[in-house]
């Protein structure tokens, strides 16, 4: 699906929204609408054919004043500055929703790992570090994995840093290997952590999981585990729509009784695209890309890119439709909530709902700082707990003051970072 939404006005639209609603003194509104540092920059790397490719990238800061920056690298053909700011920008509120100290940051590089050597891939990860390595560090700016990017990227990252400043820094970036400072839980952290606060509501709305379908945009690591937690709960994924990496092509891949999450994983490539022709063999129906939207399901979750429910596709989304668990980073356009507000669909807003990803680098950061690694339980019950105390704030609030999910998330994550601004004397 394509759409001319610019991600970084919908970031801005959402928090002048929100500033609104609390009232927010023209000052601070000010100087949190914008990024408080960006680095734009070009990385040239030797391919493998002797030639060089110049690869443009982006690292910005949009708040650090509750702690470090924190964010994902971005690795896509398509990356532009405005997606980067305004992942940067959901970032600050994300940290702040669930109440962990770190602000928000975001890079990204443009390019496709996809059709790039391991060789290519080390290549540039290494000069991504080296052009901006100043600007980084464990107490300042800590980057993560995004869409297309994976530990082994984070590792060379690592890597390329502690050469530079001839130290060990295992807290400097998050989404490691396990054993190389990375955290039990970390590969499972996003998805899971959207199906704890999905289960919560549901408990909330008296809706037993194993009553309930869903169906599901996206098959990269947030919607695979997305999809095998819901699944393990009882609930029924019927759809799943993703990319078909040999023609380059998205489709919806449709089991009615239900999609078997596993052997669907079991014929995907690790970006999450899902093989057509074994799909077929294996009994799915193949229909096209935005079917998963007018599926008869009570649960959308989109799970892969942003601007992807839209007034323009709305009418297609069942009446069935009870809930949208936002896995995904922006999947709703700000113009769309009042359609979705009038359907009384109930929205988990995604700097809430994929927070686990953020919260279980936190603990990554955490025990890589003090060499004190725990066990995979141990993480994911502080995961679970982390994610519903956060749920529950944003909930009650909604309740109390009859406000739409998202508007309640947002005013408790701008009034602890205005604060925390506040407090340094800053505005």
């Amino acid at each position: 699906m394509t759409t001319d939404y610019n991600p970084f006005e919908n970031a801005k639209t959402q928090f002048d929204n929100a500033a609104e609603l609390i009232r927010l003194d023209s000052a601070m509104r000010e100087f949190l609408r914008v990024p408080m540092m960006e680095l734009h920059f070009t990385i040239p790397v030797k391919m493998d054919d002797g030639t060089t490719k110049t690869f443009q990238a982006f690292r910005i800061r949009h708040n650090d004043a509750r702690g470090p920056g924190k964010g994902g690298i971005r690795f896509h053909p398509h990356e532009t500055a405005d997606t980067v700011r305004a992942l940067s920008m959901w970032m600050t509120w994300k940290c702040a929703c669930v109440d962990i100290p770190l602000g928000g940051a975001k890079g990204g590089i443009v390019c496709d790992p996809r059709t790039m050597s391991q060789g290519e891939q080390e290549r540039m990860c290494r000069g991504y570090i080296r052009a901006i390595h100043k600007q980084l560090g464990p107490n300042e700016d800590v980057p993560a994995p995004d869409v297309m990017s994976n530990s082994q990227h984070m590792l060379w990252m690592m890597d390329e840093y502690e050469t530079i400043t001839g130290a060990k820094h295992p807290g400097l970036i998050t989404g490691k290997p396990v054993g190389m400072g990375g955290s039990l839980g970390r590969t499972e952290a996003t998805g899971y952590g959207c199906v704890y606060i999905l289960k919560d509501l549901l408990k909330q709305m008296n809706l037993p999981i194993e009553t309930t379908s869903a169906s599901i945009q996206g098959f990269g690591n947030v919607a695979q585990y997305s999809a095998k937690m819901y699944s393990e709960l009882g609930g029924k994924v019927v759809s799943v729509s993703c990319w078909n990496q040999p023609d380059n092509t998205a489709y919806t891949f449709k089991k009615k009784d239900g999609c078997d999450i596993d052997k669907l994983m079991s014929i995907s490539d690790a970006f999450g695209s899902i093989d057509k022709q074994k799909a077929l063999d294996l009994g799915y129906e193949v229909l096209d890309a935005d079917a998963w939207l007018s599926q008869e399901v009570d649960i959308l979750i989109p799970a892969a890119l942003e601007n992807q429910i839209t007034p323009a596709v709305f009418p297609n989304v069942s009446s069935k439709v009870k809930i949208i668990c936002e896995a995904a980073n922006g999947p709703t356009t700000p113009d769309c909530d009042a359609l979705i507000q009038q359907r009384g669909i109930i929205v988990l807003p995604d700097f809430l709902c994929n927070a686990g990803g953020v919260t279980c680098s936190y603990f990554e950061q955490v025990q890589s700082n003090m060499n004190y690694f725990w066990d995979k339980e141990e993480v994911l019950a502080k995961l679970e707990y982390a994610m519903v105390k956060a749920f529950r704030a944003v909930y009650e609030l909604a309740e109390q003051k009859k406000l739409y999910m998202r508007d309640a998330a947002y005013v408790i994550a701008i009034e602890r970072v205005a604060n925390a601004v506040k407090l340094r004397g800053w505005v």
